[in-house]
């Protein structure tokens, strides 16, 4: 159903059973799944919405990114399946560089005035709090929760299931798994209630506790603890996936407490 209000470009894709909302924009180049709903207001453009999503009022997809390089590229933004963006949300198209798409994942919720800059990459289950900031080119790994009023610099990676409490701020990569607060959110612990869900059993929650310990321990560094770690530390896929995150970060991952520049939650205290 599209209300008689709506504007439609003759380009876009709808399936017969998706509800397209009062003075709603569909502009060029837009596919819309079935199922899904595209509320009041909503303006939407050079965009692939998967199925069963909502779209709510206000929230922008697909416009241009914020880079003084674009030119007009033919860019674009894929959303996928069961996703639901809130009110006010925007997210840009990619820049003219990479794949040429930011991409959403499945089953992602992203509330209330989120910003997802151009080429940013957020896979399934991705949890964005109310203004949650993310600048361009960023990879949010799978079942990843990221606290309201949050702001992450460009290029960066927030591992898989890592937790990142409300108004942080980050410049360097997340691990996968830990929880972390503060300017600059220092990993405080793991995501034991996300690994239970998906079924760890608890021998291996625990050698991920132990390795993640020996991370952050301020008696090693990152290279003795990750030959510590391989050394005595039985290996699982979770523990591997952490020492990969780390030996291919570009940027760096928060491990510890810098005593100079941004304080820690720690060092306020």
């Amino acid at each position: 159903m599209i209300d008689k209000s709506a504007i439609v470009h003759p380009s876009a894709k709808i399936a017969p059973d998706a509800v397209i909302g009062p003075n709603v924009v569909i502009g060029e180049n837009v596919t819309i799944g079935s199922g899904t709903r595209v509320i009041a207001n909503a303006y939407i453009e050079h965009s692939e919405i998967g199925e069963r999503c909502t779209i709510s009022p206000f929230a922008t997809i697909g416009s241009e990114p914020q880079d003084l390089g674009y030119k007009g590229e033919p860019t674009k933004v894929i959303i996928g399946n069961d996703t639901i963006v809130k009110e006010n949300v925007t997210i840009h198209r990619a820049a003219n560089c990479g794949d040429l798409t930011t991409r959403i994942g499945s089953k992602c919720l992203i509330m209330v005035g989120a910003h997802i800059a151009h080429n940013c990459v957020l896979e399934d289950e991705v949890i964005l709090a109310n203004l949650a900031t993310l600048a361009g080119h960023i990879h949010v790994g799978r079942g990843a929760f990221i606290g309201g009023m949050s702001v992450f610099h460009q290029n960066i990676r927030i591992g898989t299931m890592a937790i990142v409490s409300g108004f942080s701020a980050a410049r360097s990569d997340i691990l996968p798994y830990s929880k972390g607060e503060g300017r600059p959110p220092v990993p405080r612990g793991l995501n034991v209630i996300a690994l239970k869900r998906r079924g760890v059993p608890l021998e291996e929650r625990t050698n991920i506790n132990a390795a993640f310990k020996l991370l952050i321990s301020e008696e090693y560094n990152t290279t003795q603890a990750i030959e510590k770690i391989r050394a005595e530390i039985p290996m699982n896929k979770y523990i591997e996936t952490m020492l990969e995150f780390i030996q291919n970060s570009k940027r760096g991952v928060l491990l510890k407490s810098h005593k100079s520049g941004h304080q820690s939650l720690d060092s306020e205290s």
